[in-house]
């Protein structure tokens, strides 16, 4: 598990921990059955809170990416390649509905964004 946290960004840290991990998972870089740090451990290793952590936690279980085992620890889900696809496409709309609302505050056409998006891509 690689994570980068920044302070800068305007993503609160446990939304940065969530989208990294949650983007390691559904690229196959944590396989199932990976046992992610325990919360205290991943808070004192990320120089963040226990709270930033479990809630970042309880994210990805709320997103099927992880299941907590009583006493044993948090563990990457066990899905099929289909389930991968499909739950990433689900995070990845959840996403660009945010980032329409954004685009729309500006006026901004599909094309218009259409077009910004090939320049940037």
């Amino acid at each position: 598990m690689n994570v980068t946290i920044s302070n800068t960004s305007e993503k609160p840290i446990y939304q940065q921990l969530y989208e990294q991990i949650s983007a390691q998972i559904l690229k196959g870089e944590l396989e199932s059955g990976f046992c992610l740090p325990p919360i205290r451990q991943a808070a004192l290793e990320l120089n963040v809170s226990v709270i930033t952590v479990k809630k970042a936690w309880e994210e990805l279980e709320r997103s099927g990416l992880i299941n907590t085992v009583t006493g044993k620890g948090c563990f990457v889900a066990d899905f099929s390649r289909g389930d991968m696809l499909r739950i990433r496409n689900e995070l990845v709309m959840k996403q660009m509905e945010s980032d329409t609302s954004y685009y729309k505050s500006f006026g901004l056409s599909l094309n218009e964004v259409i077009e910004l998006l090939n320049k940037i891509y």
